[in-house]
């Protein structure tokens, strides 16, 4: 996959098989509209194209509301459209001057003048250009005037998914670890830098990674402790050009928690993984931590030793969750 991190870095193409969108989370209802457009590229010797936006739309046009929050973050989502087979991934800035184009520009100069589209693939529901006016409708009409096609997939096969980014977020706040994953196709994950703590883990016998996320805008899942896995990564530079994933890290199970630790202070959030069997250093470096299951909810006790009795019950159950998919 090549990565483009600017229209203008683009070249247009001869035969370009297009889809459009955020494709936040890159999940399985996504996934089927990227298969889509492999299918036709396929069919018509064409290479596919994808136009994203980075930042999210609503960041730029709605900068009073901070309530958005992204399920993937940017090399998140580069990692799984690569994944897909994308053949050419455009990233291009979001900015107001953009989204002020109309329908028919956005169609005229962006899709066919700076792209080459030649077929494009879209969900049933689109809307783009200026006030989101532009639809199927518009795509459509100007199809025979600037010489390409469209593939639409029927509200049928989108409803048939049942996905909705809307629907990850909503269980990833609830804690609905296994409903978030089964939307997405893969386990949900946050990846940051492992930054210092008080030690305090170190000292109950519970030492743990302090996860700093890198994306500000990242959703982070219901407080609570987690059955996770754990990877080491470098930080990928996302540029233009050829994808070049990060090499194949070893995986390292464990425990993870999120909350504000209410025995010990309450104060701020701190995201933390107890990885088992594990004793290296590893401050300042990447961790990727994949959420797989969510044993209970973050609580208070009377007492550091009722505590840390509820930790060692939480880490025996969790061991005996990945014994048991062993």
């Amino acid at each position: 996959m090549k990565i483009y991190r600017n229209l203008e870095d683009f070249i247009p193409l001869d035969n370009a098989v297009v889809t459009i969108g955020t494709f936040d989370g890159v999940h399985v209802g996504h996934q089927k509209i990227l298969s889509t457009l492999r299918e036709s590229a396929r069919s018509t010797n064409g290479e596919t194209v994808l136009l994203t936006f980075f930042p999210h739309p609503r960041m730029i046009l709605h900068p009073e509301d901070d309530s958005l929050r992204i399920i993937s973050d940017i090399e998140e989502k580069v990692q799984r459209l690569a994944e897909a087979g994308i053949d050419h991934l455009i990233i291009t800035p979001f900015t107001r001057d953009f989204s002020n184009l109309s329908p028919e520009a956005y169609i005229r100069e962006v899709l066919v003048g700076k792209i080459g589209t030649k077929k494009i693939v879209i969900g049933y529901d689109h809307r783009f250009g200026k006030d989101r006016k532009g639809s199927l409708k518009d795509l459509l009409e100007h199809a025979e005037i600037y010489g390409y096609s469209v593939e639409q997939i029927p509200e049928q096969d989108i409803n048939d998914v049942a996905v909705s980014s809307t629907k990850i977020r909503e269980a990833l706040i609830k804690g609905d670890i296994d409903t978030a994953n089964a939307c997405l196709g893969y386990p949900f994950q946050l990846t940051g830098k492992v930054i210092r703590g008080n030690q305090l883990g170190r000292n109950i016998g519970y030492p743990t990674a302090n996860l700093q996320v890198q994306e500000s805008h990242k959703l982070i899942p219901a407080y609570g402790i987690y059955a996770v896995e754990a990877l080491i990564v470098e930080p990928a530079d996302i540029k233009t050009g050829p994808y070049v994933p990060n090499p194949p890290a070893s995986i390292v199970k464990g425990m993870g928690y999120i909350g504000t630790r209410p025995t010990v202070d309450g104060i701020s959030r701190s995201i933390e993984v107890h990885l088992f069997d594990f004793s290296g250093d590893i401050y300042g470096q990447t961790l990727r931590v994949k959420f797989l299951h969510f044993v209970r909810h973050d609580q208070w006790f009377d007492t550091m030793q009722e505590m840390i009795d509820q930790m060692a019950v939480d880490e025996q159950q969790i061991k005996e969750l990945f014994n048991r998919k062993s």
